[in-house]
């Protein structure tokens, strides 16, 4: 499923305050296993009650997945939700050719820049050998 851009702004708009930020880069970190919301608070040094607040938007925003484990409550990254923010915003990079960018140089040697030199001869019709 792509993003629209109505939800792409309500993505930005969950992680454009500081501690939202500061949340979700705690989170980033944490990987999958994610963390309590008490543990988010004391990483954040946020009320616990401050978190849920927080925490409640990005969820809604579809970048965190939540669950429960007896009496606490687990956020993590909604790695989808990410990805689909992610497509949104390079979807349309450099007409199409992310690797221009230096978003996508999987299996190329020598870096971005190299791979970007790579795709742009390779549009431009240049086929100079290295």
């Amino acid at each position: 499923m792509s993003m629209v851009e109505e939800q792409a702004i309500g993505a930005f708009a969950a992680l454009a305050h500081e501690n939202r930020l500061t949340i979700f880069r705690s989170l980033m970190r944490a990987g999958p296993s994610g963390m309590s919301a008490g543990d988010i608070a004391v990483a954040a040094g946020l009320a616990p009650s401050n978190v849920s607040f927080h925490v409640a938007q990005m969820e809604r925003a579809g970048l965190l997945r939540s669950w429960r484990v007896r009496r606490n409550i687990f956020y993590a990254v909604d790695t989808d939700g990410v990805h689909r923010l992610l497509t949104f915003l390079t979807e349309e990079c450099c007409a199409g050719h992310p690797e221009l960018c230096g978003l996508h140089v999987a299996g190329a040697s020598g870096g971005g820049r190299r791979a970007a030199q790579a795709a742009e001869g390779e549009l431009t019709g240049d086929t100079a050998a290295e």
